[in-house]
């Protein structure tokens, strides 16, 4: 059975170079635009992995994390992939929770690398 994979991305056509990057290496994937729409996918389809960005509206990807690994999801794993490369940024991160933080630009199969060795 393949691995589910939720991506939590404002911009669509960014959700869709991810989504057929992790389908080709054979992940299912569920989007959401922003954490408060990966809230409510959460519950609903199990992730076993999330990828997701930090600037989004409604609930941005830290607090997102935060959410996540304070309730019965706090084992799943979660990559960052964001513009922000900041180190204050990324040790924000890594106190929410967060596993992995890549800069886009990026390639895909960085992140297919990264996906990989966290969804086991």
């Amino acid at each position: 059975m393949s691995k589910t994979i939720l991506v939590v991305d404002d911009s669509s056509s960014f959700r869709t170079v991810v989504k057929l990057a992790l389908q080709k290496a054979g992940y299912a994937v569920v989007e959401a635009v922003d954490g408060e729409d990966a809230k409510g996918k959460l519950e609903a389809h199990k992730p076993n992995l999330i990828v997701c960005d930090v600037n989004m509206p409604r609930l941005d990807g830290l607090s997102f994390a935060r959410f996540v690994k304070a309730g019965p999801f706090k084992f799943t794993p979660i990559i960052m992939l964001t513009t922000e490369s900041q180190e204050t940024k990324k040790a924000e991160g890594k106190a929410a929770g967060v596993r992995a933080w890549i800069t886009k630009p990026f390639q895909p199969s960085q992140l297919v690398d990264a996906v990989s060795r966290l969804c086991m």
